[in-house]
């Protein structure tokens, strides 16, 4: 029985320490200081907007370049729209002392093959004012791979 109980303990404490956030793994550049600095006015329950700072609107309709992780929206070895993290798909977003990571939406001049590792992409950095309930805010258009 006691022998039961600890390759139970065991296994659960496998899980969470695989679903940590490791700190190494998140990017972090003053590209993305811009992107998150991006504030949320939470209007009802399913509406929510952004409040952008003066640093992102100068670099409104202009070349943006960020490096980050694929979070695909949709199967497919080959993406065109995705969504770019600060942090790997394959760590625990809710886990660690950061919280959910900043994310923006890509849309690629052409198709990049998916990856585990870092991308850089270069593309018009895009606003949209409207709800982020149903579109994301900030988004790289006609994004080039580097």
């Amino acid at each position: 029985m006691m022998k039961r109980i600890i390759l139970i303990a065991l296994l659960f404490t496998g899980f969470a320490v695989k679903a940590q956030h490791n700190p190494d793994d998140q990017i972090l550049s003053d590209n993305w200081d811009v992107v998150g600095g991006v504030d949320f006015k939470i209007v009802k329950d399913s509406e929510m907007y952004a409040v952008y700072t003066p640093e992102i609107k100068k670099h409104a309709n202009k070349t943006f370049e960020l490096e980050g992780y694929i979070v695909p929206i949709k199967d497919g070895m080959k993406q065109t729209k995705f969504m770019l993290s600060t942090l790997p798909i394959n760590q625990c977003f809710y886990c660690g002392k950061n919280g959910v990571p900043i994310m923006v939406l890509v849309e690629m001049a052409e198709p990049i093959k998916f990856t585990y590792k870092t991308i850089v992409v270069k593309g018009t950095l895009k606003l949209n004012p409207g709800n982020a309930m149903d579109n994301p805010p900030i988004s790289l258009v006609n994004a080039k791979s580097i």
